[in-house]
């Protein structure tokens, strides 16, 4: 799954995410970046936990920007916009549930 999103990324202008784990209400999804590429503002509905796998990210909510790298994690508020932005090539895994 991972070879596949970084594959997909070679040609993508945009973050490739694949579903990793879904049981019940509770998803794991990959998020694979370029560097320079935006995860643009949306909300969630569900609780959700952003952890950076790999490389250097930046989450923006609310004019607060938190930088993020490998390993660091950050939980996401239900019904915030928000907005994740790729320093350099990076791949997440987003807990919702």
């Amino acid at each position: 799954m991972i070879r596949e999103i970084q594959e997909k990324l070679k040609t993508s202008l945009k973050p490739v995410a694949r579903l990793y784990y879904k049981s019940g209400d509770v998803k794991q999804i990959f998020i694979g970046f370029n560097r320079g590429m935006t995860l643009d503002q949306h909300k969630t509905h569900l609780p959700a936990r952003l952890l950076v796998l790999s490389g250097d990210v930046t989450y923006i909510q609310a004019g607060t920007q938190t930088r993020l790298k490998q390993y660091d994690f950050i939980d996401i508020p239900i019904n915030i916009i928000h907005e994740v932005y790729a320093n350099t090539d990076s791949l997440c895994m987003l807990t919702q549930g």
